[in-house]
């Protein structure tokens, strides 16, 4: 059996759109970033809510999941703060801020910046993703450092940009593939367009696919065709292989949980560490 922990922020197009880590490498603002911000371990007494955020409700059962992962893993991704009085006021994390009271911490990782920086940074990253030479996974790593560090909604960030929001969503889609994939599109300026239907490919595929789109310059017509033919057969080698779909479902609604049968093993998986608990106390009955 195994747990399948999330590390996502939000719901609905959140988990479309991984958000929840910008990845250095392709941070088109990185150094600009680290001139200004301080990463430290705060005080959760310390840092307190922005008032004038609009969002004022959450779910308790997201917070509950949240909090039980960061019992776990703690807090992978810091708080954005600013320096007000004594106290550090919340940019962006409010969400992971209740979690980790929820989980019991003490102290909680946080990136400080002044106002002026936490604003001159945010003009110099707009100004990044208006670049004409800016690569597809530089510019969703800016959208996403916009949505992440700064609250900023996919319509605001489009506004900023001159894009629409159904734009930024799917530029950012693109950080759902795989490290080979975002470091093949940088090397070899490989388009947005061919690289969207590799997103929801499993690792595998892509790997076997990107030789062959850099050495003849696959369309996303060529890469849909290649994947849908890779599908069909898979499909068909499905239903030859796996004989139990009846008793997967079965057993899925009865312990709430995925299940695959293959051969003679049986694996059950939660997608949450309180699924995962629940899990283990219904088979310990």
């Amino acid at each position: 059996m195994s747990a399948k922990r999330s590390m996502g922020l939000g719901r609905g197009f959140e988990s479309l759109i991984p958000t929840n880590l910008v990845e250095e490498e392709f941070d088109p603002t990185r150094r600009e970033d680290a001139k200004v911000s301080k990463l430290v371990e705060l005080p959760l007494d310390e840092i307190v809510r922005d008032e004038d955020q609009p969002r004022k409700q959450f779910s308790e059962e997201s917070l509950r999941e949240l909090a039980d992962s960061i019992r776990e893993h703690g807090v992978l991704q810091p708080l954005v703060v600013t320096k007000k009085g004594d106290k550090y006021q919340i940019v962006a994390g409010e969400r992971r801020w209740r979690a980790s009271r929820l989980a019991g911490l003490k102290t909680v990782p946080a990136i400080v910046r002044t106002l002026d920086a936490q604003n001159k940074l945010e003009l110099s990253i707009i100004e990044n993703a208006q670049r004409e030479d800016l690569n597809p996974i530089e510019l969703a790593t800016a959208y996403a450092k916009l949505k992440a560090q700064f609250n900023l909604s996919n319509e605001e960030i489009g506004k900023r940009v001159g894009k629409s929001a159904a734009s930024v969503i799917n530029t950012m889609r693109l950080l759902k593939l795989p490290d080979e994939a975002k470091r093949a599109m940088q090397e070899h300026n490989l388009m947005e367009g061919p690289m969207r239907p590799l997103i929801s490919a499993s690792p595998e595929l892509v790997h076997e696919i990107l030789p062959k789109m850099i050495a003849e310059g696959w369309s996303a017509r060529n890469v849909e065709r290649y994947i849908a033919d890779h599908k069909a057969k898979s499909s068909a080698k499905a239903v030859k292989v796996n004989r139990y779909l009846a008793e997967e479902k079965r057993l899925g609604e009865r312990f709430g949980v995925e299940v695959k049968i293959r051969g003679r093993s049986v694996t059950l998986s939660a997608k949450t560490d309180r699924k995962f608990r629940e899990l283990l106390e219904r088979l310990g009955e």
